[in-house]
């Protein structure tokens, strides 16, 4: 991956923006993408469009996610440990000992997840999963009133992990979910800074997709784009006792993969495909049998219809703060797009 585009993944992946607080990481991509579009903009929401030949007859969206599953203060004891409530899918049995980030009303706080030693914990109860509101945050504070100084009901939270290379080509992140997919988008749109398009491409950073894909209902209807992908992450399934009969086959290095079903349109998936062929992209087909979940399924349904596709980056360990991608399979993804997208004409009809 060249030098620029890794240090603007870094960048993404660090900042710390949760669902409904996604301001600092929005401005992240804006300074990346202003080179390679005709402009960008935002919405009440907090969407952010990058959008390259708006007059064309042709509307595309690409919609990448850049909002993060965290946490919220709920409750701050008269000792000043902070209870929290989660945002999106936490899965509790990752939370206890990780240290986290408060969005404090002052800035940056620091602190810990604690829970009760395994040493004063009884026998029957070692090794169980503890629920979230058995956990609390420590920030060090002297009680309630020191801690108010600097957090407040409401504060988002974090974990505290950042971005890890590994081996092979891999690297681990809190948020590739779904960071990754907003730097696919805008590094498509990189890609596409030189060609000449027949149609308009609005590149949009969704927000709030863990809550309910609340960002791309909005952004979907504001672009009213005739076709557009939606990039997010799937599941790999190459680890130890991944069932692949269950939940289909998904491989780190596999390239990207494309999904098939209901909430995609046929002619799209099949372009995908031609296209990944054609150019000798890598890709996995992956079996979707209902709405996806992503925001490609908000935007099928948009206003009267949109031709929808996802293609989604293979993931390892997804809703944890340890989220493992090939950087390879990320390039490949956003050169796919970059392809599909010079490859339309103006004239293109995508009911099947």
């Amino acid at each position: 991956m060249r030098k620029e585009s890794l240090e603007f993944l870094k960048q993404l992946v660090t900042t710390a923006s949760p669902s409904g607080f996604e301001e600092n990481v929005q401005k992240v991509c804006r300074a990346y993408a202003e080179p390679y579009v005709d402009k960008v903009y935002k919405d009440v929401h907090g969407n952010q469009y990058a959008v390259r030949n708006p007059d064309a007859a042709l509307r595309i969206m690409l919609a990448g996610h850049v909002d993060e599953i965290g946490l919220m203060v709920n409750n701050i004891d008269d000792k000043g440990f902070i209870a929290f409530v989660p945002i999106g899918g936490i899965d509790p049995a990752v939370l206890a000992g990780q240290r986290v980030t408060i969005q404090g009303t002052k800035g940056l706080v620091q602190g810990v997840i604690g829970r009760t030693a395994i040493h004063l914990t009884d026998q029957e109860d070692r090794g169980k999963a503890l629920k979230m509101h058995q956990m609390w945050i420590d920030i060090g504070a002297k009680n309630k009133k020191d801690a108010e100084k600097v957090i407040a009901v409401g504060d988002p939270i974090t974990t505290d992990a950042g971005f890890l290379a590994l081996r092979d080509d891999k690297a681990v992140a809190r948020g590739f979910d779904d960071r990754i997919g907003a730097f696919v988008i805008i590094e498509a749109m990189r890609l596409l800074e030189k060609r000449t398009i027949d149609c308009a491409v609005y590149c949009v950073t969704t927000v709030a997709e863990e809550i309910g894909l609340r960002g791309a209902i909005t952004s979907t209807y504001g672009c009213h784009p005739h076709a557009g992908i939606a990039v997010d992450v799937g599941h790999a399934t190459d680890y130890p006792s991944a069932d692949v009969k269950r939940h289909g086959e998904g491989k780190i290095h596999g390239g990207p993969m494309i999904a098939r079903g209901p909430n995609i349109n046929p002619i799209v998936h099949r372009q995908l495909i031609a296209i990944a062929k054609n150019k000798k992209i890598p890709y996995q087909v992956t079996a979707e049998p209902r709405g996806t979940g992503t925001d490609a399924n908000a935007m099928q349904l948009s206003r009267g219809g949109v031709a929808a596709a996802l293609v989604s980056i293979p993931n390892r360990y997804m809703h944890s703060p340890v989220e493992l991608i090939s950087l390879h399979d990320a390039e490949n993804a956003a050169k796919l797009i970059a392809e599909w997208v010079a490859s339309l004409k103006s004239t293109m009809n995508f009911i099947p």
